[in-house]
């Protein structure tokens, strides 16, 4: 018979690190269930410019593996497991996974959210031969050579001004005319030498065999397509929402679970943090803030139950 937490949480990111925190700080037992890195999509962060109070050199990394610690030190226990189902009803909530069975009085849903692709002929099949999604991962692979971002959100544009510190030059791609990132960001990008810019355009194909040797692009406003050469591309146009295992369990939007302000779904006793959630603003300042809120609604409901 599996022991009953108080709390499971799913997903060991910012959101689910935060969570773990705050209820292991409230004498609550909890269990953080993660399949992969504790950290999530932060570890691929370089830079935390925009996290109050983020020290020197403060790199996603970093930050998370402080965050896993202090939980730790709290009594948050830790597991690495791929969870296979979930029952969300009932006073006892069930997560069974490839490993074990575990059940809990409330869940936390802090799954977060995956790079989407790009959709361009052959991404597939030259991701990791030249395609990327993380150039905290692979920058150093392009040292003094020619790479592409396609997006123009805050994302492409970190990425961007991190690749100017290994590869010759950096050219963004963006389907549009203007960016969308933060104006302090495009302000340091087009004062970057080695940021260039196509506007209007976007990719068609990715060419090469074995590793990627270019790119085909097409104007949006003239229709007209061109080779670009390039060593490495990076792709940074949004995520997508790792909710597969909830879907019609609790209420959703796009794969995005919906919640209230208290990170309550509309299945008692389950709440959702972090990216997983539909909100406005995907940071990992908003995630921790989701997991604080969650952990506390969780204690709430479970004195409530008494």
């Amino acid at each position: 018979m599996p022991q009953i937490y108080d709390t499971i949480i799913i997903g060991g990111g910012p959101a689910g690190l935060s969570a773990g925190l705050y209820a292991s700080r409230s004498r609550i037992k909890t269990l953080i269930i993660e399949r992969a890195k504790y950290g999530g999509q932060a570890t691929t962060t370089d830079e935390l410019e925009n996290y109050p109070g983020s020290i020197e050199d403060c790199t996603g990394t970093k930050l998370s593996e402080r965050m896993r610690k202090q939980a730790e030190e709290f009594g948050t226990e830790f597991v690495k497991d791929e969870i296979v189902d979930v029952d969300l009803n009932g006073d006892i909530k069930t997560v069974k996974s490839k490993k074990e069975i575990y059940q809990a009085k409330t869940i936390i849903i802090a799954t977060g959210a995956t790079p989407k692709l790009s959709g361009f002929k052959n991404e597939l099949e030259l991701r990791g031969k030249g395609i990327s999604y993380c150039a905290t991962c692979d920058a150093d692979f392009f040292t003094d050579l020619d790479v592409a971002v396609i997006g123009g959100g805050d994302s492409a544009i970190t990425e961007a001004m991190y690749l100017t510190k290994f590869a010759e030059h950096v050219i963004v791609i963006h389907r549009r005319d203007a960016l969308r990132a933060a104006k302090s960001l495009q302000e340091k990008a087009f004062g970057n030498p080695k940021i260039s810019f196509i506007w209007n355009s976007t990719v068609q194909e990715a060419l090469g065999d074995e590793i990627l040797e270019g790119l085909i692009l097409k104007n949006k406003i003239t229709g007209e397509t061109s080779e670009l050469k390039v060593d490495g591309c990076f792709v940074f146009v949004g995520y997508d929402p790792i909710s597969q295992l909830f879907e019609g369990k609790v209420e959703m939007e796009n794969g995005y679970i919906i919640t209230d302000d208290d990170m309550k779904t509309n299945i008692p006793g389950v709440f959702a943090a972090g990216d997983i959630r539909k909100k406005l603003l995907r940071q990992v300042i908003t995630a921790a803030a989701d997991g604080a809120i969650a952990a506390t609604a969780a204690e709430h409901y479970i004195e409530n139950q008494k």
